[in-house]
């Protein structure tokens, strides 16, 4: 019994106490760090088994090229060192302007002038000349008119023309013949106002002229 009661006061006491909790921690820690030592450790990598082959599946076959079917390879033409020519590029004929020949322009010849010939004298002399400006029906039926270049003749066809030429100053024209006159002695010709004052001045009232029948 003083045995029993003795190892109750060690355990009782503060320093038996005390050793216990000691002992229980150093218990406890000890169980933690084990733990952990077995939890942190690998675990055992199991060594892969034998893999069983996969089948694949056949391939289909293609079907036999018929010899009709085989383009035959193009011949090579020419030396087989020839160095191939560049490819033509787009690009850079888009880039410059494309030169079109202009067509050229032949000169076409311009039809020759009809040549004109100097009319033929027919009849030609001297005689005195006037003028009239009355408004009158001429003999051939035309309205006179004082401003056309025409003249009255006694003889002369109608529609003959006649160079009338003043000689003291050269001056001419040429007149068509659609009535008939002057029936003035020693005058020929009677002529339009505007044909008078062509060759001479109006205040003269008449003049001698010289005077050529064109044919």
């Amino acid at each position: 019994m003083a045995g029993r009661h003795a190892r109750i006061r060690m355990f009782s006491s503060p320093a038996g106490v005390a050793a216990s909790v000691a002992v229980a921690v150093a218990v406890a820690v000890g169980g933690t760090v084990g733990a952990v030592h077995l939890t942190s450790a690998e675990p055992e990598v199991a060594q892969p088994g034998p893999v069983a082959p996969t089948a694949v599946p056949p391939l289909p076959a293609s079907p036999a090229a018929s010899p009709s079917s085989v383009s035959p390879a193009p011949a090579r033409t020419g030396s087989p060192n020839a160095t191939p020519a560049p490819a033509r590029s787009t690009a850079a004929s888009r880039s410059k302007p494309r030169v079109t020949s202009t067509p050229s322009k032949r000169a076409t010849a311009k039809p020759a002038a009809p040549k004109r010939t100097a009319p033929t004298v027919v009849a030609s002399g001297t005689c005195g000349a006037s003028f009239y400006a009355e408004g009158q029906l001429t003999a051939n039926g035309e309205n006179f008119d004082p401003s056309a270049m025409t003249a009255a003749h006694k003889t002369l066809p109608f529609d003959t023309r006649v160079r009338v030429t003043n000689p003291d100053t050269g001056a001419s024209v040429t007149v068509r013949i659609n009535d008939r006159g002057p029936y003035i002695d020693g005058r020929c010709i009677d002529l339009s106002r505007a044909a008078f004052g062509a060759i001479a001045s109006l205040d003269l009232g008449h003049l001698t002229v010289s005077y050529e029948v064109l044919g």
